[in-house]
C-alpha cells in the first residue's frame, strides 16, 4: 500500500471511530446524558459529542494499532507453522478459549449474586460481530481468509477492549466495544480495496514513465532513417 493510501485509510478510519464513539455514547450513557436532550441544552449536547467524539478518536487509534500488530502477528504465524490450514487451527483455538474467558473469568470476577446471561450476550456481540465482518472478507478473498478475520475482530478486539473490561462498567464496555468493532470491521474490509488502488496506481506510474522513453526511442529511430 502507498502512503497516501495508508493516510486515507488512517484518516477515514480516525473519522469513523470519532462518529461511533459520539453517537454510541450517547446511547450507552443515556441515563446520564438524557437530562440535556429533556431541557434541550443545546451547548451541553454539543460540548458532550465534542468530548465523546474524542475519545471516539482514542479508541480508533486503538483499534488501528491492533490491526497492524495483528497484520504483522498474522505474518509470523504463516512463518512459523509453515502452513495456513494450521495456523488457523491455532487462531481457531484462541478464538474458542477467548469467548470462554470472556463468560467464565469476568463472571467470576464480577457476576456475584447475578446470572450469567449477561456476560453471554455480551460475548455473542463480539462472537456475531466477528462473524459477519468475517463472512463478509471471505466473500471478498477466499475461504481461507474467514479464521484470520474472526480471530481479529475476536481475539484483537477483546485485547484491545481489556482496560475497560477490568472495571466492568456497563455504559463504559458498551461505549468502547462498538467504536473498536466498527473500526476493526472498516479496516478489515477496506484493506484489500486499497491495496488493489495503491497497485493499479504504482502500475499507471510505471507506464507513465515507461511512455516517454518510448518516444524518444521513436523520434531516435526516425533521426537516423532521415
Amino acid at each position: 500500500m502507498n502512503s497516501r493510501n495508508l493516510v486515507k485509510l488512517f484518516l477515514t478510519t480516525l473519522l469513523i471511530g470519532g462518529v461511533t464513539g459520539g453517537v454510541v455514547g450517547f446511547l450507552a450513557r443515556w441515563s446520564e446524558f438524557k437530562p440535556y436532550f429533556s431541557s434541550f441544552e443545546v451547548s451541553a449536547i454539543l460540548s458532550t459529542f465534542i468530548w465523546l467524539f474524542g475519545v471516539g478518536l482514542i479508541f480508533s487509534v486503538i483499534s488501528q494499532a491492533g490491526f497492524f500488530a495483528y497484520l504483522t502477528i498474522h505474518r509470523f504465524g504463516l512463518g512459523i507453522f509453515k502452513s495456513a490450514s494450521l495456523w488457523n487451527a491455532v487462531q481457531l483455538v484462541l478464538i474458542l478459549f477467548v469467548v470462554f474467558d470472556l463468560v467464565y473469568l469476568r463472571y467470576l470476577s464480577f457476576g456475584s449474586g447475578e446470572g450469567i446471561s449477561s456476560y453471554i450476550v455480551l460475548a455473542l456481540v463480539v462472537l456475531a460481530a466477528g462473524l459477519i465482518t468475517a463472512y463478509f472478507k471471505m466473500k471478498q478473498t477466499n475461504k481461507q481468509s474467514f479464521i484470520p478475520a474472526l480471530f481479529f475482530m475476536v481475539v484483537v478486539t477483546v485485547l484491545e477492549w481489556v482496560p475497560v473490561l477490568k472495571t466492568n462498567d456497563e455504559g463504559w464496555l458498551y461505549f468502547m466495544l462498538f467504536p473498536l468493532l466498527v473500526c476493526n470491521a472498516y479496516q478489515l474490509l477496506v484493506l484489500g480495496k486499497l491495496i488493489e488502488i495503491s497497485q493499479k496506481e504504482l502500475a499507471d506510474r510505471r507506464e507513465r514513465k515507461q511512455t516517454p522513453i518510448k518516444g524518444k526511442m521513436k523520434a531516435g529511430q526516425l533521426g537516423k532513417g532521415s
